[in-house]
């Protein structure tokens, strides 16, 4: 089973495999240097690292993700949810918007969210 939380550096090296994939590891080398001012010994460090926990491939030279962007996001949300907020989405959404607010665009979305949630209750 993968372990989705990924440190801030994992991050950012992942949202670069992700935003560009697939793509072959010296143009991953190119854009970590540009992007991460990472040399290529960091670079393989990183993505060996992120193949062996299941995320990323490097076949042949050509890296691709394994898991989606969005999967990993999901699992980290609610992984952050159950463990500082009891799992509770309303005491995380409060404390989310304490002090700012939500806008017109924000609630108008969670409202939607919502009412797709009661309609799929009901069938």
């Amino acid at each position: 089973m993968i372990d989705y939380r990924l440190g801030q550096v994992e991050a950012n090296f992942a949202e670069l495999i992700w935003d560009h994939e697939p793509l072959g590891s010296g143009e991953l080398v190119k854009l970590c240097k540009e992007e991460l001012g990472w040399q290529k010994s960091t670079t393989y460090t990183v993505l060996k690292k992120l193949c062996d926990k299941g995320f990323f491939v490097n076949e042949g030279g050509l890296v691709r993700s394994l898991v989606p962007r969005e999967e990993v996001q999901t699992r980290e949300s609610r992984e952050y949810v159950a463990e500082r907020f009891g799992g509770s989405l309303p005491a995380f959404i409060n404390a989310f918007t304490a002090g700012r607010g939500l806008t017109r665009e924000e609630a108008e979305g969670l409202r939607q969210m919502i009412e797709a949630y009661e309609e799929g209750e009901e069938s």
